[in-house]
C-alpha cells in the first residue's frame, strides 16, 4: 500500500538520505511536500522527480524563482514561514523533520498539531521546546521516531523492553576530526579542518556541532526528553569508529548495543519502515575488517561542550534554549570567519552566565528566548 511523506529540509543531507531510500522504493511512497530554505534550482528538480504537490521555499525572496522553475507541472508553490508551517499541516502518514536548527521549530509543531508520524531530525526543536513538544505530541496523540543515528540506536535497543528495567543509557560520539588535538592546536582550527569530519557526510552546521561536542551535549538533552531516563542515567563515550551508536544497560547488567555502518539512510529507513524494516544499499558490517573497537570517557576541559549541556539540562527552564541558540549563532560566525573555533564554546558559556529567563510555556516565548540569546551571543563575540 502506498504511504504518503512530507519532507521539510528536503535539500539538505537528511533529505537528500531520504530521498534515495524513496528513490529505491518507488511504489511505497507518494510525495505530498518538499520544502527547502532557498536552494530554489534543487527543491525544484526534486518535486518534479517525485511529482510532489506542493514545494515550499522558506525564504520567500526566491519563491518567484520557484514559481518559474514549477511553471506548468501542476506543482503547487508557496514561500515563508507560514507556507512552510502549512504544508506541514498538510495529512500524510509520515514527516520527515530535517529543519536544521530552531527555524525547524514552528513547523515541527505544526506537524505534532495534526497528530501524525513524525520522524523528528530536527534535535533543536526538542532542545529548546522540549517540554512543549512532547506534551504537544501527547495532546494530539502524534507519534515521534527519533532519526538521529543515536537515538534511533536507544530505540532500536529498547524495543521488547520495560522502561522501569532501564539502569543507564549510553550515547557514543566519534570525537570529531579534532579529538587527538591539544588546546593550542584547536585554537588555530581553521573552517576548511573542522567540516573534514572523520565518518560521516552531514551538513555543515552539524559537522561543526560534531567538531566541538556541542552535538553529544545537544543529543544528551534530547534523550532526557525521548526515553523515560533521568539526567544521572544519560553517559556519554567517545567511539572513534562511529560503528555503535548507542547503547542500552538493564538492570540485569545486559548491555543492548546497536551497530551499523556510518549512514544515516540506515535509522532513516528504520523509522520509514517502522515497525517493519526495508532493504537499504548498505553491505553487511564486516567487523573483522574494523578490527578494533574502542571507547574513551569525554574529554571536558578540551571539549567543554557537554558539560555546558549537561548543566543547561540540570538548570531548567529557558536554559537549554539559550544553549542552543548561542551556539548556533556562535557556529554561524566561525563559518564566516568572524571567532576562533575555540571561541564557540566559550561564546556558549558566558551567553549562559546571564541571566536566564524563566522556562517557556508556549512557542512564541521560545522564539523570544531564542531571539534575545542570539543578540547576547552576538554581543560577546565582539569582545572574545
Amino acid at each position: 500500500m502506498t504511504r504518503s511523506i512530507s519532507i521539510l529540509g528536503a535539500t539538505g543531507s537528511i533529505g537528500a538520505s531520504t530521498l534515495d531510500l524513496l528513490r529505491r522504493n518507488r511504489g511505497a511512497w507518494k510525495v505530498v511536500a518538499l520544502t527547502a530554505n532557498s536552494r530554489v534550482a534543487e527543491l525544484a528538480a526534486l518535486a518534479r522527480e517525485f511529482d510532489a504537490d506542493i514545494a515550499v521555499v522558506a525564504d520567500e525572496r526566491h519563491l518567484p524563482q520557484l514559481r518559474e522553475a514549477l511553471s506548468g507541472t501542476g506543482i503547487a508553490t508557496a514561500g515563508g514561514a507560514a507556507a512552510l508551517c502549512e504544508a506541514s499541516a498538510r495529512p500524510v502518514d509520515m514527516t520527515v523533520a530535517a529543519i536544521v536548527g530552531c527555524a525547524g521549530l514552528a513547523p515541527v509543531m505544526a506537524a505534532v498539531a495534526r497528530g501524525g508520524t513524525i520522524a523528528l531530525a530536527n534535535k533543536e526543536a526538542l532542545v529548546s521546546a522540549g517540554d512543549i513538544l512532547m506534551s504537544a505530541v501527547e495532546r494530539h496523540k502524534a507519534t515521534v521516531l527519533p532519526t538521529d543515528s543515536e537515538h534511533n540506536a536507544i530505540f532500536q535497543c529498547l524495543s521488547g523492553n520495560r522502561f522501569v528495567d532501564i539502569r543507564s543509557i549510553t550515547l557514543t560520539a566519534s570525537g570529531g576530526p579534532f579529538r587527538a588535538w591539544s588546546q593550542d592546536q584547536l585554537a588555530t582550527a581553521t573552517r576548511e579542518q573542522a567540516l573534514r569530519h572523520p565518518n560521516w557526510d552531514m551538513g555543515a552546521k552539524i559537522t561543526i556541532d560534531s567538531a566541538t561536542m556541542m552535538n553529544k551535549g545537544l543529543e544528551f538533552i534530547e534523550a532526557y526528553h525521548l526515553f523515560p531516563v533521568e539526567l544521572d542515567q544519560l553517559r556519554i563515550l567517545v567511539h572513534p569508529q562511529s560503528v555503535v551508536h548507542s547503547m542500552v544497560e538493564y538492570r540485569d547488567g545486559s548491555t543492548l548495543a546497536q551497530l551499523g555502518p556510518s549512514d544515516m539512510r540506515v535509522p532513516i529507513a528504520n523509522c520509514l519502515a517502522w515497525p517493519e524494516r526495508m532493504e537499504t544499499p548498505m553491505a553487511s558490517l564486516d567487523l573483522a575488517a574494523i578490527g578494533e573497537l574502542s571507547f574513551f570517557a569525554p574529554d571536558e576541559e578540551r571539549f567543554p561542550a557537554t558539560r555546558l549541556a549537561r548543566e543547561a539540562a540540570q538548570s531548567g527552564g529557558a536554559a537549554p534554549a539559550v544553549l542552543n541558540a548561542a551556539n548556533e549563532a556562535a557556529v554561524a560566525a566561525f563559518l564566516a570567519g568572524k571567532i576562533a573555533f575555540s571561541h564557540i564554546t566559550v561564546v556558549v558559556e558566558r551567553t549562559l552566565q546571564r541571566s536566564i529567563p524563566r522556562g517557556p510555556t508556549s512557542l512564541e516565548e521560545v522564539l523570544e528566548i531564542d531571539a534575545n540569546a542570539r543578540v547576547w551571543a552576538n554581543e560577546l563575540m565582539e569582545h572574545v
